[in-house]
């Protein structure tokens, strides 16, 4: 998901206007917050469930894990773009720029095509990101013979950073 939402960024810096490159920086920016959210939340997974990756092997984990579970959901809603969160401006601004582009000029119809295939890239990323989200919160818990013996909570050496990660900036204060 990485790659794409740097194709988005690039997309917004090849517009070629001032809007275009505020644009593409800002979602650079939240980009690194949302994913490091995600990120984090993956990260307590894997260490829940013994080290394993395969997502596949893991369901319904909303009730063993709550924090990971709401950090990871609001992580997701960030990546797809969602009002009120970061993503959503971002991806807004860079297709607000596109659309500029595409209002008149010379090139209006490629950037009208380019903001077309803007659109369809957000929407498969919010596919991606909630396949993900279901796949491991939600349905019936299956838990990997590896973890059986202790499915850990997250813990609060896992829940604390993911916690502070999407807290409103004003509301937390540097320890």
């Amino acid at each position: 998901s990485t790659i794409s939402q740097l194709g988005t960024m690039f997309l917004a810096m090849g517009v070629g206007t001032a809007s275009g490159t505020v644009a593409g920086m800002f979602h650079l920016v939240t980009h690194a917050f949302f994913k490091g959210l995600l990120f984090l939340g993956a990260g307590s997974v894997m260490h829940a469930m013994a080290g394993v990756i395969d997502i596949r092997r893991l369901g319904g984990l909303r009730r063993r894990m709550p924090v990971t579970c709401v950090t990871f959901l609001i992580g997701s809603l960030a990546l797809a773009g969602v009002v009120p969160l970061a993503g959503f401006w971002s991806k807004d601004a860079i297709l607000a720029a596109l659309h500029e582009r595409a209002s008149g000029g010379q090139a209006a119809a490629f950037y009208q095509g380019l903001y077309w295939l803007a659109l369809a890239t957000a929407a498969m990323t919010a596919f991606y990101a909630f396949r993900a989200f279901f796949i491991v919160f939600l349905g019936p818990e299956k838990i990997p013979p590896e973890a059986e013996e202790h499915p850990e909570k997250t813990s609060p050496w896992m829940a604390v950073p993911l916690v502070l990660q999407f807290a409103p900036k004003g509301m937390v204060r540097p320890l």
